[in-house]
């Protein structure tokens, strides 16, 4: 299932709206915080989908059953992108175990591009509730490639995946892989590059929030 948050009149629209804006952009601490806004909204949305078990809490004047999550989180990231939006997802989920997975693009003279993952730690996977984030989801071969790592851990009872912008093209690849899995953007676009850039998008997200990368 595909949440398009977008779609909603939401607080997620004024802050993508900051995203993507250029002079915006200027301030990496500002970009990182609004990442880590979307984070938080969507552990809210998500926190509506896990399975809860009533807890008795005993406060200073009496005792009461409460209901707390009953699920396993495990909060996954595609270094470096995915961090400000992990944080987020990791201040509402704060007992989730985390995994993050090292990965990158590499292109060819042809075009084409691959996926290549260099490191990965990972909790135990077996009936966890899988929150995976990204903030963006262009072609989709990297969220792709990461769940393919994690799920050979074990499978999990549940997976999210959650971006600021994701393509079409890359929300259709990773349904087809992946069709159990709910898929939560803030943004949609319908354009993707030969190069697999997101138009119009917001740029790279990585270098937006920690600086351009070594050319060395």
């Amino acid at each position: 299932m595909v949440h398009n948050l977008s779609e909603q009149q939401s607080i997620v629209n004024h802050f993508m709206a900051q995203l993507r804006d250029a002079e915006y952009q200027k301030s990496r601490n500002l970009f990182r915080n609004n990442l880590r806004r979307l984070g938080q909204i969507f552990a809210y949305e998500i926190g509506k989908r896990v399975d809860y078990a009533a807890q008795s809490i005993q406060s200073p004047l009496g005792s009461l059953d409460v209901p707390v999550i009953s699920d396993r989180i495990v909060l996954a990231t595609v270094l470096r992108a995915g961090l400000p939006m992990y944080e987020g997802l990791l201040s509402f989920f704060d007992d989730a175990d985390s995994a993050f997975i090292a990965s990158y693009r590499k292109h060819h003279g042809d075009g084409s591009l691959e996926i290549n993952m260099e490191y990965m730690t990972c909790p135990a996977m077996g009936g966890t509730v899988l929150i995976l984030a990204d903030p963006m989801i262009a072609t989709g071969k990297s969220i792709s490639s990461a769940l393919d790592a994690v799920i050979r851990l074990g499978v999990p009872k549940k997976i999210h995946i959650v971006c600021a912008v994701a393509s079409k093209a890359g929300i259709d690849h990773i349904s087809r892989l992946y069709p159990e899995a709910d898929i939560w953007a803030a943004a949609i676009d319908e354009e993707l590059t030969a190069k697999a850039y997101i138009v119009p998008g917001l740029g790279d997200a990585g270098d937006l929030a920690f600086g351009s990368k070594s050319q060395s």
